[in-house]
């Protein structure tokens, strides 16, 4: 089933870009359970409540504030909110191609399917090829509705899928999980208990098919309601419209500059060098603000932690 282009850019690497559009690759498959006034069947919303009072206030006299201690904020304005936004690039900019199995389950969040657009099809297949048989993905940043997210470029079939990712200060470490060490020798199984476990593991073994795999409350609370609404015991409930997201649409058609990019030879490497160097200076000038901004997050983090316990 074809499904709407959400986002549409580029891959970048190096000098060489893949004019690109992304395509959701999952859909939420959850009962959706929305609340309702039972004595009018009106949809029933969130207020914003000031918690001490419990008085509704109006959108005016709302900030945005950052707790850094224990029952201190700091207020951030829409402008510095706004000032902060990563810079819009509609690239899909690697930064660098490591070996698949090194980057663990657990930094993947969300996929999405590229497709190839504007006649970028050839060097699709060549980077999603080059990444088969190399056992690699490229690790990318990437900006999406003014949100900046770290990213793994999966080859996968004929497709190449884009699964955002989880920052690494947002995976929380092992440290102080009792967990059995692979190199304690009272954990180590002895050769008839691990040729026991190879054989149910065996055993228990098939080919990898999505569909045996069925949600069965879902299965369960949807035949509930088919069979509710086949017996005429439905509500009619009017939502208010909504409007409709504008995706940003204004893509280069950059496969002209993948053909003199390929070309360029020696005037190529030496302008990649230079880039290089370039960004390497700026990523060194960067680095205080980033710690600097790293501290101020864990900070934040931690107070929201004391307040929730």
């Amino acid at each position: 089933m074809a499904t709407r282009t959400i986002w549409k850019g580029a891959i970048s690497f190096g000098l060489v870009h893949i004019p690109v559009g992304l395509h959701t690759a999952t859909t939420d498959s959850g009962v959706d359970f929305d609340w309702l006034d039972k004595r009018t069947m009106d949809p029933v919303g969130y207020k914003r409540i000031n918690k001490r009072t419990g008085k509704e206030i109006d959108r005016d006299n709302i900030v945005k504030g950052v707790q850094y201690a224990d029952g201190e904020y700091v207020i951030v304005s829409a402008d510095e909110i706004a000032e902060a936004y990563p810079r819009t690039t509609q690239t899909i900019e690697i930064q660098r191609f490591v070996q698949a199995a090194d980057v663990s389950f657990v930094y993947l969040e969300r996929p999405y399917y590229i497709e190839p657009i504007n006649r970028g099809h050839k060097v699709y297949a060549l980077l999603r090829d080059t990444l088969a048989k190399t056992g690699k993905i490229g690790i990318a940043k990437v900006v999406i509705q003014t949100k900046q997210h770290l990213a793994a470029l999966i080859p996968s079939g004929d497709a190449l899928v884009l699964n955002l990712m989880r920052w690494g200060e947002e995976v929380k470490s092992m440290k102080g999980l009792d967990l059995p060490s692979s190199k304690a020798k009272n954990m180590t199984p002895s050769a008839t208990e691990l040729k026991m476990a190879k054989m149910l593991v065996e055993d228990m073994s098939g080919p990898w098919d999505p569909g045996d795999f069925q949600d069965e409350f879902r299965q369960a609370i949807m035949g509930l309601v088919e069979k509710k609404a086949r017996a005429g015991k439905t509500e009619t409930v009017i939502e208010p419209q909504e409007e409709t997201p504008a995706y940003a649409d204004n893509v280069i058609d950059l496969t002209e500059l993948l053909q003199r990019s390929l070309k360029g030879g020696k005037k190529r490497d030496s302008g990649a060098r230079k880039t290089s160097a370039k960004s390497a200076k700026s990523a060194k000038k960067a680095a205080p603000r980033k710690r600097a901004a790293k501290k101020t997050t864990a900070k934040s983090r931690s107070g929201s932690a004391r307040k929730a316990a």
